[in-house]
């Protein structure tokens, strides 16, 4: 059955928080509190935090520079996944992966549906792997991150969850480079 096995050891993974916005400042940035804030309640490490704008080479450039940094698990961006010109974050993101997580979106969409219905259409967010690093890219709202979170990526990254999580193969995610 799915869910937390108690009997096994939580293992914290390090993990960085983007923000895409062009009119959020740290100041009043609520989707990356939040997210922040669920990271250290959940007993991760929080290894980086930065807002961008909406321009690809930038959020690509840093994406890629975290994807290079050893002491980074994951990386979770906030914003940037929809249908509007400035809506940028899959194309800056995507070209970085080796493999996407397909059930990821999937199962966002699953989880986002029960909270606003269809309109969950009108996000792109998506999953993959790079370099050995996780890359979870979800819609700015704060709904969407409290979907995202709560019930999608926490589990995934909780390593005793059961029947399986992304933090027990992680050791092995860069066996191919």
């Amino acid at each position: 059955m799915a869910g937390i096995d108690e009997t096994k050891t939580f293992k914290p993974v390090r993990i960085a928080v983007l923000v895409v916005s062009d009119t959020r400042t740290l100041e009043n940035d609520t989707s990356g509190y939040l997210l922040v804030e669920r990271i250290k309640a959940s007993g991760h490490e929080l290894a980086d935090r930065k807002l961008l704008r909406d321009d690809i080479p930038v959020i690509r450039e840093q994406v890629k520079t975290w994807i290079d940094t050893p002491d980074i698990d994951v990386v979770v961006s906030s914003g940037g996944t929809g249908l509007t010109g400035r809506d940028v974050t899959p194309e800056a993101i995507t070209p970085l992966f080796e493999k996407t997580i397909d059930g990821f979106a999937h199962m966002f969409h699953m989880v986002s549906y029960e909270s606003i219905g269809l309109s969950t259409i009108q996000s792109r967010a998506l999953a993959g792997l790079a370099n050995g690093t996780v890359i979870f890219a979800l819609p700015g709202s704060n709904g969407a991150v409290k979907d995202g979170w709560d019930k999608v990526i926490s589990h995934q990254l909780d390593s005793r969850y059961r029947p399986c999580n992304l933090v027990e193969i992680m050791p092995r995610m860069k066996e191919h480079l």
